[in-house]
C-alpha cells in the first residue's frame, strides 16, 4: 500500500475551513499543542481518505500541493484527489508513532511514520511508511503544499 493507495500520509481533513487552528508557532483558543492540532489532522486526513471525502481532503491541500510516492513518482493536487475518489481498500489498523511538528512561523513540517494493517488478496498485510508533510498558513487555515512518503522495510 502506497499513499496512493491509502492517499497520503499516510495517510492523508475535515471541516478546517469551519474549525481551523491558529497558527503553528502559538497554542489556538482551545489551548491545543501544536503536535495536537497537526496529529488530529493528520488523523483527519486519513479518515477522509477511507471514506473516499474528496471535499475534505481538498480543503486541505494547495492548490500548488505536490506529492513524491514511495517509488519516486509524483502526483499534484487533482491527482491527488481523483486517489481519494477511487480509494477502495480496507484498513483494518492504523497507528502513528514518532509523530513530530516543526513550526516555522506560519509554515509547518510534520514527520510520523504510520503503521497500516489490512487484507491484501485476502491475506492480512501489514505496511509502514514515513511520512514528511509541509503545511502553510493561508486564508485562515493550514493548506498541505507539499508531502513525501517512504516505506519502511519490514523488520
Amino acid at each position: 500500500m502506497t499513499r496512493r493507495d491509502i492517499a497520503g500520509p499516510l495517510l492523508f481533513a475535515l471541516a478546517l475551513a469551519c474549525s481551523a487552528p491558529a497558527p503553528a508557532s502559538a497554542q489556538d483558543q482551545r489551548g491545543l499543542s501544536d503536535q495536537q492540532i497537526f496529529l488530529d489532522l493528520e488523523e483527519q486526513w486519513a479518515a477522509a481518505v477511507e471514506r473516499n471525502d474528496v471535499n475534505a481532503v481538498s480543503a486541505i491541500l494547495a492548490e500548488e500541493y505536490v506529492s513524491t510516492y514511495d517509488d519516486g513518482t509524483q502526483g499534484d493536487r487533482s491527482g491527488e484527489l481523483e486517489l481519494v475518489r477511487t480509494f477502495n481498500q480496507r484498513i483494518d489498523e492504523s497507528a502513528i508513532e514518532d509523530f513530530t511538528v516543526k513550526a516555522y512561523t506560519d509554515t509547518v513540517v510534520v514527520r510520523f511514520a504510520r503503521r497500516m494493517v489490512g487484507p491484501r488478496n485476502g491475506v492480512r498485510h501489514e505496511v509502514t511508511f514515513r511520512y514528511v508533510d509541509i503545511f502553510v498558513w493561508r486564508d485562515g487555515r493550514w493548506q498541505c503544499v507539499a508531502s513525501q512518503s517512504t516505506r519502511v522495510a519490514p523488520r
